[in-house]
């Protein structure tokens, strides 16, 4: 089982995707080996979501390729 770290005291980042004007700004957390913590940056004290490290990859592969799931 995977532990969720404790993000209370991570340091966040902003995507370099998000848009400059603060509307669209989606921040991760470095320093949680094998995880990738994501959150708005609107809400930083509101609810983060955590990603395993291999499927946060193909995610950002995916969208980088412009694929789109069933859903789409």
């Amino acid at each position: 089982m995977t532990r969720i770290p404790d993000l209370g005291t991570a340091t966040w980042r902003k995507s370099s995707y998000s848009d400059g004007g603060g509307t669209n700004c989606v921040e991760v957390a470095d320093g949680c080996p094998g995880l990738v913590p994501v959150r708005d940056s609107k809400v930083a004290n509101g609810p983060a979501l955590v990603f395993g490290a291999e499927p946060w990859a193909l995610f950002v592969g995916g969208v980088g390729r412009g694929a789109r799931g069933a859903a789409g």
